[in-house]
């Protein structure tokens, strides 16, 4: 038998740019909460059933370093589709099918979600391209012997669902059902030597980001200054130019907005799309 667990590298620790909004690449990688209950609970069934384990990944080299750190905690065997990250969920799903179909796995564990964009997408797509029972969401996995699992769903307004299910099958658990073991030190210092097993990935599609840029408002063209030095350094300090004083109103929400919207045309912020003041 075999029992596979599934994982996606993403940003432990990401930066977020204070003026874009922008996330930028952190220097830590890893996996989520939900993708290490998956590994442990794969660990455990594969104990119990005196199977097989494998961790797999869609990623680049990058992923590595993690999939070897989870091979220590009791991992047979690691194994990396090469393929960049960022792709979207059809296509990790469908590349990880082709990659474990000829292996015949008996359960696939995966995480509920994931750091990045967290859609949780990937088991379902995994379970479709392996024609494999599928349970989603899980809060609780028990052995009923090789083969058979009993599971519990969280449902909406508190509720639960109880079901069984039988091999082959693709669950998807909560980072709460359990925690991946810490390995002993003979492990960690074995796992040095675990080679990592790679096959090239198919068919993957990394969706466009959007490029984000702190806000700016628009430029304000203005005639050069003429006269003497000091008319010149005048006009453009505006050291000599009437200002309207500060002023503090109470007004209802309507009203303080229109108020402000007249004041920023008023300092031409807001201006037509041919560069005159906005009229509207």
């Amino acid at each position: 038998m075999l029992v596979v667990a599934c994982v996606k590298l993403v940003d432990v620790r990401p930066v977020v740019d204070p003026l874009a909004g922008s996330v930028v690449p952190g220097r830590e990688v890893g996996c989520s909460a939900a993708d290490r209950a998956a590994v442990e609970v794969a660990r455990r069934l594969a104990e119990s059933w005196s199977a097989e384990s494998l961790v797999v990944t869609v990623g680049p080299p990058e992923a590595d370093p993690v999939l070897v750190e989870l091979a220590s905690a009791g991992v047979d065997s690691v194994l990396r589709v090469d393929a960049p990250r960022g792709a979207d969920s059809a296509s990790v799903g469908r590349n990880l099918a082709d990659a474990l179909r000829p292996r015949r796995p008996d359960v696939v564990l995966c995480g509920d979600y994931s750091s990045d964009r967290g859609s949780g997408s990937v088991p379902a797509f995994l379970a479709h391209h392996l024609g494999a029972a599928q349970a989603l969401g899980l809060v609780e996995v028990h052995s009923e012997g090789p083969g058979s699992l009993r599971v519990v769903r969280r449902l909406d307004g508190g509720r639960r669902e109880v079901a069984v299910v039988d091999a082959p099958a693709v669950l998807s658990v909560e980072g709460s059902v359990a925690e991946l073991e810490r390995a002993p030190l003979r492990a960690v210092l074995g796992s040095r030597s675990t080679s990592v097993e790679v096959v090239p990935a198919s068919g993957v599609v990394v969706p466009a980001t959007r490029g984000t840029r702190p806000w700016s408002p628009p430029t304000r063209v203005q005639p050069a200054p003429a006269g003497s030095a000091l008319d010149r350094v005048v006009e453009l300090t505006g050291a000599l130019v009437e200002r309207t004083p500060p002023r503090t109103v109470a007004l209802d929400p309507p009203e303080a907005a229109a108020l402000i919207l007249e004041q920023l045309r008023g300092w031409g912020y807001l201006v037509d799309d041919d560069g005159a003041p906005d009229s509207a």
